[in-house]
């Protein structure tokens, strides 16, 4: 059974910046893609970011381009995602997801989610 667990959520004023964490336990962590998702309640959720196992690829949402950087620590099985220059339209839940590679996590065909943890940008 694999754990997803993110943490680094909260309130931050436009302009700021913010570091979402996320931590996965139960598999081998460099064989997989990480992912990050955002959901506002009554949408769908959203793909932000990928990584690739190794780290050496990422691929963003056009919203997020410039702007996010998704990054990860292997020997502590843990990504990533810096969120700088925040907008209120930013504001959702952001969720962390596994899957076997950054094309299945653009499909949203995710094995593995977390939790999710709030980010709020006031304006």
């Amino acid at each position: 059974q694999v754990h997803v667990v993110e943490s680094g959520g909260g309130l931050v004023q436009a302009g700021g910046s913010l570091r979402l964490s996320c931590a996965a336990s139960g598999r081998t962590f460099s064989h997989y893609a990480m992912g990050w998702f955002r959901q506002v309640p009554g949408n769908d959720r959203k793909f932000v970011a990928a990584v690739s196992g190794s780290g050496d690829t990422t691929v963003y949402s056009d919203s997020v381009k410039g702007r996010f950087a998704a990054s990860r620590d292997n020997a502590n099985n843990t990504v990533y995602l810096q969120m700088n220059s925040l907008k209120p339209e930013d504001t959702a839940v952001y969720y962390c997801a596994l899957a076997d590679s950054v094309s299945l996590l653009r499909a949203y065909l995710v094995a593995y989610w977390g939790q999710g943890t709030q980010v709020s940008v006031s304006s």
